[in-house]
């Protein structure tokens, strides 16, 4: 159990029968008989739904626990995704929405931990960034040093991106997986480069 005041981000509570991640918390202090009041901002780990309650500060929450475990990713097979315990060689399939966007850029053979509850995963703790190698694009162009000029990119795994135009194909770069959007040339082209 968790009390509403010590509610911090992060935290996993079940309400209602289902799981929630903390996202926000915010106290307020009562004036005179007014009791305070904690907002909380909060997302269904299952639905991924958002949800905005409010409790009494001295209001009891049951408190869940996740367990994370590390994974190997294997392969993607339509919504599903593959990935194997390397201690047990156990394969789970779990829900591409629980991998969001990053799915794309997963390779195989790639550890990341995910998060388990009640023997469901909930959660992938995916990185920031990924190193993706360009398969196709259009000549480097280094004449012009127009920090805004942009042309496409078709990355191996088939997403298309805006790259500068120094970028060539067969190089490596970085996207940022939230929002995928280049975000520099890779450490290992950097690395040949210096």
């Amino acid at each position: 159990m968790v009390i509403a005041s010590d509610l911090r981000a992060g935290i996993i509570v079940r309400i209602e029968g289902q799981v929630h991640r903390v996202l926000e918390v915010e106290a307020k202090a009562g004036a005179a008989k007014m009791g305070g009041i904690v907002r909380a901002k909060l997302v269904n780990v299952k639905s991924h739904r958002l949800w905005e309650l409010h409790f009494r500060p001295q209001e009891r929450l049951e408190e869940a626990h996740l367990d994370r475990r590390i994974m190997e990713f294997l392969f993607a097979d339509g919504d599903n995704c593959t990935f194997m315990r390397p201690d047990t060689f156990e394969q789970i399939e779990i829900p591409a929405g629980v991998l969001g966007a990053a799915k794309e850029f997963l390779q195989s053979g790639m550890k990341i931990p995910i998060e388990f509850c009640e023997g469901e995963a909930v959660g992938a703790l995916i990185p920031d960034a990924a190193e993706v190698r360009v398969a196709r694009t259009a000549s480097p162009s280094h004449s012009q040093h127009d920090s805004s000029a942009w042309k496409e990119a078709i990355l191996e795994n088939g997403l298309t991106v805006k790259v500068p135009l120094f970028i060539a194909p067969g190089e490596t770069i970085r996207v940022d997986l939230r929002t995928s959007r280049y975000l520099e040339r890779g450490r290992i082209e950097r690395k040949h480069s210096a």
